[in-house]
């Protein structure tokens, strides 16, 4: 759906990231979250920033990116992230009812832009509600006709290579 609007995989990746919530990115630690060349992801990254989707601000000597707020589409491409993933709703009601959930990361198919009719998490926290999870991931597929696989980890590992929708 969102792929056969923006032909860039690349693109995808960035929107996903920036507009799924208020996250923030620098070029080289992109590149690797995406497993995309620094060239390809800098290059997408000018665009967006041309195009005034994004901005970006100097933390040291390096150029932090995220969504520009103020952008007139803002809503609109933040409101098509979200039913693209299909998951706003799900993952307002896991990091409020689950426990300590200190974060949660979109991963493969759809962290690469793909919609595989999957949607793979990783949740990271202790003492985690697995009965609700379950409960959630059923009627998540109801409401969304997508499957929900999702793992759990007691602490980041700092390799999760996805979308981190939740947490810092």
């Amino acid at each position: 759906m969102l792929e056969s609007l923006v032909t860039s995989k690349t693109r995808v990746k960035l929107l996903l990231k920036f507009f799924s919530h208020q996250n923030s990115g620098y070029l080289r630690s992109l590149a690797k979250d995406f497993d995309e060349s620094t060239n390809s992801v800098r290059v997408e990254l000018n665009r967006l920033t041309e195009a005034g989707l994004l901005v970006s601000e100097e933390e040291g000597k390096t150029k932090v990116y995220k969504a520009n707020s103020q952008h007139p589409f803002f809503t609109e491409i933040k409101n098509m992230v979200s039913k693209f993933l299909g998951l706003d709703d799900l993952m307002e009601r896991i990091v409020k009812r689950m426990g300590d959930v200190e974060k949660a990361y979109i991963i493969g198919d759809y962290a690469n832009g793909i919609d595989s009719g999957t949607v793979e998490m990783i949740l990271i926290g202790k003492d985690l509600d697995t009965q609700y999870l379950e409960f959630i991931k059923n009627k998540t597929f109801e409401k969304v006709n997508r499957k929900v696989q999702v793992s759990i980890l007691e602490e980041d590992p700092g390799t999760i290579s996805g979308i981190l929708v939740f947490g810092a």
